[in-house]
């Protein structure tokens, strides 16, 4: 499992929004500017976010972008998962795999699943909140 750059800058999107969330919504390019990622990529990011309903967004001049949720309602794993696919370490968990021939035999197929669950077990245990504390 590797956490790609777009799961990392949807989380520091997230937490960008959780630090500045009394300032209201705020504009794509200040994010971008605080958090030194360029503003074409968070433009491929951000509406991911919003479409999924974990932002809100408004067009124009005042418009910008704020959570829709207190940060302690969203999951490292509900961002992750939501930007990086499953969280799958092996090809034969993921989502839409197909049925491998070997799963009733495979003996290192249960230490994945294990595995795979402790993944998600401890990204969904973190909040944005907590990760706001950590700073």
């Amino acid at each position: 499992m590797l956490i790609s750059t777009r799961g990392r800058y949807a989380l520091r999107v997230m937490i960008d929004l959780a630090e500045h969330t009394r300032d209201g919504y705020i504009p794509m390019k200040e994010i971008a500017e605080r958090q030194k990622i360029s503003l074409k990529y968070l433009e491929r990011i951000v509406p991911v976010l919003v479409q999924n309903g974990l932002l809100a967004g408004i067009q124009g001049k005042s418009g910008g972008y704020r959570l829709t949720r207190t940060p302690e309602e969203y999951s490292v794993g509900e961002i992750l998962r939501l930007t990086d696919g499953n969280l799958a370490p092996v090809s034969c968990l993921e989502c839409d795999a197909e049925i491998c021939d070997r799963m009733a035999d495979c003996k290192t197929l249960p230490m994945w699943k294990a595995f795979h669950q402790l993944a998600n077990d401890y990204f969904d245990g973190i909040s944005i909140a907590t990760l706001l504390k950590q700073c």
